[in-house]
């Protein structure tokens, strides 16, 4: 697959230059150049006035040699010098694939001074650590990190990658697969290999929630998938001894100079990021608040409670909130300590979400409310009256 630039039509316009999110067009000796940043997207095809870029599907001239991937690997997340939770529930999936497949399990870590958190990894049971060691892979960087996982990938052939659906893993994951032409399944709620073949089993929501899908990938390699956090329980510290390897690798090819989206995790302030599966405590709202604003009633009692803030898909829908919000099936599986549901009546596809969360405390002024099925704590009322009270009683220290 490749952009083809057809010279005899192209004005030097400049508008694909503007147009690309990732500085993969430039003009060089007066001549239009894609260079090796291009992630495929397209874009620039889609804009051209004048028709002189091309996309072409090349036909491969002989079949890929599955035999050479072998191997299961997960992207292990740090975040300023730690192990995110969701490295160590990849590593616990990638162990109850070597179950059923038989293959060694490693992990692909960058970052800048990491080699103990490659040991950390080893303790609960990597077999390999690949580390990527550089001051400009310190913060995520979405080319850096692109092209040095594009880079082992290709160096290695892993017959799996997974990596998390996180904020890190959806910004540069599609652009590995892309870069390494394999296909890639996105937000999977469930990892299994088929028995027959042997393939691995992505599984996913389709049409809204509506339907499960069953995804395999035959023909290319890696295979490819980002799953939701808080699927898979944590891969637990293995006693006694643990022999797992650490690998140095070197790519030299690393800039100070970021692109445009390389420092999306930098810039974004914390709350923004709303990491609903790193938190402890969430208060969600339902439809039954019944309007945007009075998601201020939810935000309010968050904040006493020291809690994130969590949404129906329905308010979500609705506009009152943003996606990086929503729970559910469709949005993202939490599991905290405590999940505060108010106005949510209990639709599947919600409780698919939340409801293994340690203390499930529902609002809600219809007894009839699903919610309730799965709840510890019922509270059958109007949250108009019943939420005022509570941060009324929380303000006040009782």
């Amino acid at each position: 697959m490749a952009i083809k630039i057809l010279y005899e039509k192209c004005t030097l316009c400049g508008l694909c230059i503007e147009k690309c999110m990732f500085d993969a067009m430039e003009i060089k000796d007066g001549k239009l150049q894609i260079n090796e940043k291009c992630t495929l997207c397209k874009a620039c095809v889609k804009d051209c006035p004048e028709k002189a870029l091309v996309f072409e599907e090349k036909e491969k001239n002989t079949q890929m040699d599955l035999s050479q991937y072998k191997g299961i690997w997960f992207f292990a997340e740090q975040r300023q010098g730690k192990l995110a939770g969701v490295s160590f529930e990849l590593l616990s999936a990638s162990l109850k694939l070597k179950e059923k497949l038989g293959e060694e399990v490693s992990a692909v870590l960058l970052g800048n001074d990491i080699e103990s958190l490659a040991e950390q990894l080893i303790e609960r049971g990597t077999e390999k650590v690949y580390i990527v060691e550089d001051k400009n892979l310190e913060e995520f960087q979405q080319e850096s990190y692109t092209s040095v996982l594009s880079y082992l990938i290709n160096k290695h052939k892993p017959e799996i990658v997974i990596a998390s659906a996180t904020m890190i893993g959806r910004s540069f994951i599609p652009s590995v697969a892309a870069r390494v032409q394999t296909g890639l399944t996105a937000d999977c709620t469930g990892l299994d290999i088929d028995p027959e073949s042997k393939l691995l089993l992505q599984t996913r929501p389709a049409f809204g929630g509506n339907l499960m899908a069953k995804i395999i990938c035959k023909v290319h390699r890696p295979q490819m998938a980002t799953v939701r956090a808080k699927i898979f329980d944590e891969a637990p510290i293995i006693n006694g001894k643990n022999n797992g390897e650490i690998i140095k690798e070197m790519f030299s090819s690393l800039s100070a100079n970021h692109n445009k989206n390389s420092t999306l995790l930098k810039k974004e302030k914390v709350e923004n990021l709303v990491d609903l599966q790193e938190a402890e405590v969430i208060v969600s709202g339902g439809r039954g608040l019944g309007e945007d604003k009075n998601f201020a009633l939810i935000r309010e009692l968050a904040d006493l409670l020291g809690a994130a803030v969590g949404a129906s898909r329905a308010t979500v829908d609705a506009g009152w909130i943003p996606y990086p919000h929503q729970v559910g099936q469709t949005g993202k599986t939490v599991k905290p300590k405590i999940y505060v549901a108010c106005g949510i009546s209990g639709a599947i596809q919600h409780l698919a979400g939340m409801q293994t969360s340690d203390y499930i405390i529902a609002i809600n002024k219809d007894p009839e409310a699903p919610i309730f099925k799965v709840a510890n704590i019922g509270i059958v009322g109007d949250l108009f009256q019943v939420i005022p009270l509570l941060i009324k009683k929380l303000k006040s220290g009782g």
